[in-house]
């Protein structure tokens, strides 16, 4: 979309949710780093928004296309999230029927921070982890209670499209000979809805506020396998543990520590099969960021093999807790 025609599009959007009027509109600045939607900040008298409508194709170097109705569930999502666990998303702010998007609080400043650039920056893990398990826990607790209303988030093709295709299957086709634990993972993850799936808690959707988790994009939202969330954000831990091996040691730690905060939340089965589905995602999803659609940029060559050398023996043989899959992680470093 041309400059001048998303600008206009953001404009059309706070004046349509009343949040302005056209003169106070100071600057719309497009915001980057995104795959998947297109973003700007809107400022207008003393104050910016956040504006956010999905993209039809995604910004990757694969043909990857997913439906434009997911900015409806992720503005739910986010709607959500916030009661469930207050203070841990972006204030809504509205959503747009006639430019198909949604304003939210913009969120910078001093003690503001990028969870995904301090990782990298080589700052050791003082509990993030589990401050954003704890999170997590109370969404996907309050979304697997009897009574909790999924009608916006029957969006299984939604995350077959974004999720399960490009992870999974889409690896399982450049690893034939692990394909049937690949394709027998990505069966269960679509014909589960235990929960209410956020789908990308990695962390560069995460700020940390003073410490706090504000959790952004939640553009996968979908009722699914609450294991999915938990495994698929251990994995950045364990990436960014093999890229920064000065905070290695923390970022395993981390997990354990993700898991037990974690884990007293869980009122939908027992802790123990959970954790087990979360200990074989994690190293399919671990595959999946070196060999599916969308691999992390950051990984150097030799890293990406190192990775599979990780993964691909606990792909086809997966370990039954976390537990293990740490001293798996332990063993390959001390060799």
């Amino acid at each position: 979309m041309a400059e001048t025609d998303f600008s206009d599009r953001c404009k059309s959007l706070v004046l349509e949710l009343g949040l302005c009027a056209r003169d106070e509109i100071t600057e719309v600045r497009r915001l980057t780093g995104g795959v998947a939607s297109d973003i700007a900040a809107v400022s207008f008298r003393d104050r910016t928004v956040c504006v956010k409508f999905a993209l039809g194709k995604l910004n990757v170097a694969a043909d990857w296309y997913a439906p434009i109705h997911r900015s409806r569930a992720e503005y739910a999502w986010l709607t959500t999230a916030g009661a469930a666990a207050p203070g841990c998303v972006p204030k809504v702010l509205g959503w747009s029927e006639g430019e198909h998007g949604f304003a939210m609080e913009f969120v910078a400043g001093p003690g503001v921070s990028l969870w995904k650039a301090d990782l990298l920056a080589g700052r050791q893990e003082q509990g993030e982890a589990a401050a954003v398990a704890s999170v997590l826990g109370r969404i996907h607790a309050a979304s697997s209670a009897p009574g909790f209303d999924t009608t916006l988030f029957q969006n299984a093709a939604d995350f077959e499209a974004l999720r399960v295709e490009p992870y999974l299957r889409y690896t399982a086709n450049r690893h034939p000979n692990l394909a049937a634990p690949l394709l027998s993972l990505a069966e269960g993850l679509a014909n589960s809805r235990l929960a209410l799936v956020h789908g990308d808690i990695s962390p560069k959707n995460i700020l940390l506020s003073d410490g706090q988790p504000i959790i952004l994009d939640a553009e996968c939202a979908s009722m699914g396998d609450p294991a999915f969330d938990v495994a698929f954000c251990l994995n950045h831990l364990v990436l960014k543990s093999i890229h920064v091996p000065a905070i290695a040691a923390s970022l395993r730690a981390a997990i354990g520590a993700f898991w037990a905060a974690y884990k007293s939340s869980i009122r939908w089965e027992a802790s123990a099969v959970c954790e087990r589905r979360v200990a074989a995602l994690l190293p399919a999803l671990m595959l999946a960021r070196v060999d599916g659609k969308s691999p992390v940029e950051y990984l150097t060559q030799d890293e990406q093999q190192r990775v599979r050398n990780l993964a691909m023996p606990l792909v086809a043989a997966p370990p039954t807790n976390l537990k293990k899959f740490v001293q798996h992680l332990e063993q390959e470093r001390a060799q």
